[in-house]
């Protein structure tokens, strides 16, 4: 099997995800990417990734679809009247989280690149009533944002999926503003995948193939200008990890890190 090429990576994440979004279930099974795997109907409770009982009880329970590795919001500290910018938002849990902390002063925009998922978080944001938050059609590598117009860029568990990670990492430094900051939750490899692994689509989808090591991310960071870059591996992540893919060994090869930076 030969190793995915770009777009056909793409466009792989792109139809899992578009499945998920049809039939994810709010609170129940889904056979999730980040939270399940190879078809295995596998839920990972938010309260498994970070979230607290207060904050998944205050955003639309379609939201929470048991994908992420983590809670960007922990380590985001939002202010009321920020821009905040979410990349692969989903079904919106993080944008949802964001609107109550940068409240109605502020603004969140979430850019997912599958036609299925933005439908579904804007509805949910219609029903919510969420004036300050919108969802945008695109790919994290050519955001359909402004230069120089977030003030923070959140992330939870998608960085790892682009065939193409330096341009994320340039396009977060362009959408930016000067001291805007980074605070992303995403998967990093620990140990090198064997080539079977690796070229395997549905690893790919499933937010392992992907994953760039903690050195390799900090210096894609460093290469598209940030400063003040923390890569912090997560090792309580591989009880959740073990789970994705049940059976196949892979929290030897991955963990859960966050991942902060600033814009100089």
């Amino acid at each position: 099997m030969n190793e995915p090429k770009l777009e056909d990576a793409r466009d792989a994440v792109r139809k899992v995800y578009a499945e998920l979004a049809r039939q994810a279930v709010p609170g129940g099974c889904a056979p999730s990417c980040c939270g399940g795997g190879g078809g295995t109907p596998i839920f990972i409770d938010g309260s498994r990734l970070g979230y607290s009982p207060d904050e998944l009880a205050a955003v639309p329970k379609e939201a929470e679809m048991g994908l992420g590795c983590g809670n960007p919001q922990a380590i985001a500290a939002l202010s009321p009247g920020e821009i905040v910018l979410d990349l692969g938002s989903g079904g919106g849990l993080d944008c949802f989280l964001a609107a109550r902390r940068v409240g109605p002063s502020g603004r969140v925009i979430g850019v997912d690149m599958t036609p299925e998922m933005i439908s579904r978080a804007r509805a949910s944001a219609a029903r919510g009533g969420y004036t300050n938050v919108e969802f945008r059609l695109g790919e994290i590598e050519h955001l359909p944002v402004a230069d120089a117009s977030v003030d923070v860029i959140l992330s939870n568990c998608v960085i790892n999926l682009s065939p193409d990670k330096p341009q994320v990492y340039r396009e977060m430094y362009r959408v930016l503003r000067r001291g805007g900051r980074v605070a992303v939750s995403d998967v990093v490899a620990v140990a090198p995948l064997p080539e079977d692994l690796r070229r395997d689509v549905a690893l790919l989808a499933g937010c392992v193939a992907g994953a760039a090591t903690a050195a390799e991310v900090e210096q894609m960071l460093r290469d598209a200008g940030f400063d003040k870059i923390q890569v912090q591996v997560r090792e309580d992540s591989r009880a959740f990890i073990r789970d994705w893919f049940p059976g196949r060994g892979l929290d030897r090869y991955v963990r859960a890190a966050t991942i902060q930076a600033v814009k100089p």
